[in-house]
């Protein structure tokens, strides 16, 4: 490297290539997708790419194409001939904004929110949610009232349309399952294709029928009798096609013919169905995933084929699937993972995709000859010469990425020894990361600091034996998962210290890590859960009963949460913490982390508390991201004792050690 080249990259490079295109979709000649706009306070924007290639925003600016169903939002714009149908953060309300105009809103002001968005005919078909109330319903186009149409379980998502319009199908699930846990893929009976009448009752209070169970993480129609879905009663999540052995030309309201089960769901009597689903991917792969945000889509129907994503968390691909139980033909070229968003017209597909040298792209493929074209090319991106090589590894059973510094933690090379490394830890739990380009990533490995990300028992990914490595486990599992890759860098003479971090979910097990083992020398959380009892008492419906299954019921398993709170035992910290947290979110409160620091006090740790009003669950805003990783790095020179001068100065309270 010439001495001209940067030896580091910047948290401006970070902030402007953070986060990814959301949802896609082929709309007659052209692509449409949206981005995120760290420069402009974080929003979502809509822009379409015409068949001359250009690209322009469809979304004026002061619009953010993003909603909160289920807190962490869902579907959240469609095309229409030519016009954007999308949900508004400001205010949760479904908009129309036609070509080149101002958009004009859909639905009244309120507390309602809506996601998961699909259009039929001159209507668009989503997720309402107002408090812990959901139901599926119709917005009409034109500004006329909305109809509820289901009104069934407790989460709805997927709402499907049958191609004859006498049918739709959803996903539903209740209390105290998460939707990688257990879910219903459900079908009931429409009044042609205009749905249900203003006048009828929602179909709760009608017939539906029950035709697949598992966790189905997605379904969509094959023809008017049958579907496609993706579910893990294999113990993978497979893709199955689901015939229907009802009768479907029964009119509304009729009686089923279906074998009677499950009783009674949300007030709507169910039916389930005889017929045999076939499993088209009979393989040790996944072709789905944890379903965090409503609408995503692992797979496209193209004509008499499938466009899905498949493999593990450490490689997933992109394929073409017939009907013949056949392994996918490969399409995805030198891609290493796609995102759960997929668009075809069945002569292309589009969907979002990355490696370990690129972000997230969208990119567009043909489906007959597998040529591909980059549509959103990433720019300004570091030189190829700071950005890390991952290592997928397995260390006694763990799953693991490793990333190796490029050079010294010390300005002048002279540091002796192995080193430092800091363990990422994803967040959900239940999730995984990818071993594609991540510029956080890079961003300390560039200045010295190797990355171990570790997916622990309980990501996804790996089948679902190993996600339910967590199951009462949390606190436990992930810790010493986590401790396990760190003790292997330190007794391989890889790493000199080792430090954790993670946000969410992953706070809680950076924060558990520090108080329940000592071999990390200090943590970073951010937006981290810190007392489970308390959090599970604050946090919103989705995952108000989470902990049910990742710890235990309360109050039976009460002396469960006691023992693993990190809040409770930080008189055991290893190690100092960097608490950061956003003062808007509406999933883990601010308190969480000031709790923490509390504690931390009382007994004499150390630790800093940044605190960023206007921020949510994640940071968005460019300014945010800019700070929260100088504080990072700022904190790491502290406990790894190297120099920081290109960042602030951070001040950890406490005593000195």
């Amino acid at each position: 490297m010439s001495r001209t080249e940067p030896v580091s990259i910047s948290a401006i490079d970070v902030a402007r290539v953070d986060d990814r295109p959301l949802w896609v979709e082929i709309s007659g000649n052209e692509v449409w997708w949206d981005e995120p706009r760290p420069h402009e306070g974080g929003r979502r924007c809509v822009v379409r790419r015409r068949a001359d290639g250009t690209v322009e925003d469809v979304l004026p600016k002061g619009w953010n194409a993003r909603n909160r169903v289920i807190e962490y939002g869902g579907r959240s714009w469609r095309s229409h001939q030519g016009s954007l149908v999308f949900t508004n953060w400001a205010d949760q309300r479904l908009y129309l904004c036609p070509p080149g105009g101002e958009p004009v809103p859909l639905t009244p002001e309120g507390p309602a929110r809506y996601g998961d968005l699909v259009i039929h005919g001159d209507e668009v078909w989503c997720v309402r949610e107002i408090g812990r109330d959901r139901a599926i319903v119709a917005v009409p186009l034109d500004g006329g009232p909305l109809r509820v149409v289901i009104q069934a379980q407790h989460f709805l998502m997927n709402p499907r349309i049958s191609p004859d319009g006498r049918h739709i199908a959803w996903i539903g699930w209740n209390h105290p399952d998460m939707p990688w846990d257990a879910t219903e893929l459900c079908v009931a009976p429409l009044d042609g294709a205009s749905g249900a009448s203003a006048e009828e009752a929602p179909l709760a209070d009608r017939p539906y029928t029950v035709v697949a169970g598992g966790a189905v993480a997605q379904a969509e129609w094959r023809d008017a009798r049958s579907l496609y879905a993706v579910t893990d009663t294999t113990g993978w999540w497979n893709i199955h096609l689901v015939p229907l052995d009802l009768p479907l030309d029964l009119p509304p309201g009729a009686p089923d013919s279906g074998e009677t089960g499950g009783g009674e769901t949300s007030g709507g009597e169910t039916a389930s169905t005889g017929a045999v689903a076939r499993n088209l991917t009979p393989l040790p792969m996944e072709f789905g995933d944890a379903v965090w945000k409503l609408g995503q889509t692992f797979f496209a129907v193209s004509g008499g084929s499938l466009v899905t994503m498949y493999g593990t968390a450490d490689r997933r691909r992109l394929g073409v699937l017939d009907e013949s139980g056949a392994p996918p033909r490969e399409i995805g070229g030198d891609a290493t993972y796609w995102s759960p968003t997929l668009s075809t017209d069945g002569t292309h597909v589009v969907g979002v995709a990355a490696s370990p040298y690129r972000p997230y792209e969208v990119v567009r493929i043909e489906l007959a000859t597998g040529v591909r074209e980059t549509l959103s090319p990433a720019k300004n991106l570091p030189p190829a010469e700071l950005l890390p090589t991952p290592e997928s590894v397995t260390i006694d059973g763990v799953h693991a990425h490793l990333y190796p510094p490029l050079r010294s933690p010390s300005p002048e090379g002279t540091a002796e020894g192995p080193p430092p490394y800091v363990v990422f830890v994803h967040g959900g739990p239940t999730s995984a990361a990818a071993p594609i380009l991540d510029l956080e990533v890079a961003y300390f490995t560039s200045r010295g600091i190797g990355v171990a990300e570790v997916n622990y028992g309980g990501s996804t990914g790996y089948g679902r034996a190993y996600r339910e490595r967590l199951r009462h486990n949390w606190g436990i599992v992930d810790v010493r998962d986590s401790e396990t890759v760190a003790r292997r860098l330190l007794t391989d003479g890889r790493a000199g210290k080792v430090a954790i971090r993670g946000g969410s979910a992953g706070g809680w097990t950076s924060l558990a890590a520090l108080v329940h083992s000592d071999v990390f020398c200090g943590a970073v959380a951010h937006y981290a859960i810190a007392d489970p009892e308390s959090w599970a008492a604050e946090t919103h419906d989705f995952e108000s009963r989470y902990l049910d299954g990742l710890i235990g019921p309360l109050p039976e398993t009460r002396q469960r949460y006691i023992d693993r709170s990190p809040a409770l035992h930080a008189a055991q910290a290893s190690g100092p913490a960097l608490l950061m947290h956003g003062l808007e979110d509406a999933i883990v409160d601010p308190s969480q982390a000031e709790r923490f620091a509390a504690e931390l006090d009382r007994h004499g740790g150390r630790w800093a508390y940044l605190a960023f009003p206007g921020e949510q669950h994640g940071w968005r805003r460019e300014e945010t991201i800019v700070a929260v990783l100088e504080a990072e790095l700022a904190f790491y020179g502290l406990i790894f004792d190297f120099p920081t001068p290109e960042v602030p100065p951070l001040v950890l309270r406490g005593p000195n050690p």
